[in-house]
């Protein structure tokens, strides 16, 4: 009787498999109007760009070239974040050309053949500078914005001291600072709240990997810690309680991807984080980046333990800037662009974009 089930439900995945591959486009679809005509001047693309020598995929979405670009670097570390525009529309490409663009070994842009030895930060530093360079020469613009969230803001703030001259402001949604400290206080945090609710499971594997200040973070823990934190609603949204329904089937779903391209989300992950993480969770930010010559804009959920609010306010704080600005998601936990999109993209309209275009008049 097994057998026959297993054999079934093989049957029904390679049926739906099949369907998914037939109906899905590929490519993104192009911006029209309320008559099916393509929007002038608009741009919905799936290209890949040579980068430091190696292609590198991307998607640029705007309905008018002629706005400003922004630049998307998606967290992880290796975790593009395309798909979830799908799910929370953001509303970002009716104001901005955006480039999400899948960095390098991951996404769009993995490959097997990568060497380990160039998944370094001064590559993904040196990447984002020349994805940066691309961007502006393309649409004509003397500066670009600059959106990272979560491990692309550990990259994104690196790279906005390093040549402040290319972008107009930065944002860092869910800022990284120290993240050894932020899993500390996360697991600090999960323990109590697995203990208190009576889910003995969890909180006994969670004491079975400590985190400390003095060692990197167990494997355990690493293994256990998507799980524990989205069963929280302290992980990607604070309404996403499964890693399987919130993240890996809407992946799996995403029809602008070849079925390759949707595997590949997955083996680049897998592969930045084998050979990244380490390096980001033992980083102080606090001490490598004291200062941005440029506008920096840092937006936070309060239900965010993923990267602690709390380090990530304290950073802000101490971080000089010309002009800057801190704003609390009060209903979001780890994306507060997807989480309230209204809340966000008033802030990048009315604070980002018009401190854009003070700069530019003063220029």
């Amino acid at each position: 009787m097994l057998i026959v089930l297993l054999v079934v439900l093989a049957g029904i995945f390679i049926f739906s498999l099949g369907l998914l591959l037939r109906w899905s486009p590929r490519k993104p679809r192009p911006f029209a109007d309320a008559n099916g005509k393509i929007l002038a001047g608009s741009v919905s693309e799936k290209i890949r760009v040579d980068i430091n020598g190696l292609p590198q995929g991307m998607f640029v979405k705007g309905k008018d070239e002629t706005n400003p670009v922004l630049l998307f670097l998606h967290g992880g570390p290796g975790m593009p974040e395309y798909f979830l525009a799908h799910i929370y529309p953001t509303g970002l490409e009716n104001h901005f050309t955006v480039c999400w663009w899948e960095r390098h070994g991951v996404g769009l842009s993995y490959r097997p053949d990568i060497l380990p030895e160039t998944m370094t930060v001064e590559q993904e530093i040196s990447d984002t500078l020349e994805v940066t360079s691309y961007l502006r020469e393309r649409f004509h613009k003397e500066k670009v914005c600059l959106l990272a969230h979560s491990g692309g803001s550990f990259i994104g703030i690196q790279a906005a001291a390093r040549a402040p001259h290319l972008y107009y402001a930065y944002v860092g949604m869910s800022q990284m600072s120290y993240q050894l400290e932020s899993e500390r206080l996360a697991y600090e945090y999960m323990l109590r709240q697995f203990t208190a609710s009576g889910k003995a499971r969890m909180a006994r594997k969670l004491e079975a990997a400590p985190v400390s200040m003095t060692a990197l973070l167990p494997a355990a823990y690493n293994a256990l810690r998507d799980e524990a934190m989205h069963s929280l609603g302290i992980g990607t949204t604070h309404a996403m309680r499964s890693v399987v329904s919130g993240i890996f089937l809407p992946v799996m779903k995403t029809q602008e991807y070849t079925f390759r391209e949707r595997l590949n989300i997955w083996r680049g992950k897998a592969f930045a984080q084998r050979l990244m993480w380490d390096k980001i969770v033992a980083t102080d930010l606090r001490k490598q980046v004291t200062r941005l010559d440029l506008p920096v804009y840092f937006l936070h959920g309060l239900y965010d333990y993923t990267v602690s609010y709390t380090l990530a306010k304290s950073y802000f704080e101490q971080l000089q800037a010309p002009l800057k600005g801190f704003y609390t998601f009060e209903r979001s936990a780890h994306s507060p662009l997807f989480e309230e999109p209204e809340k966000a993209l008033r802030i990048l309209q009315q604070d980002v974009l018009a401190g854009m275009n003070r700069l530019a008049d003063a220029e």
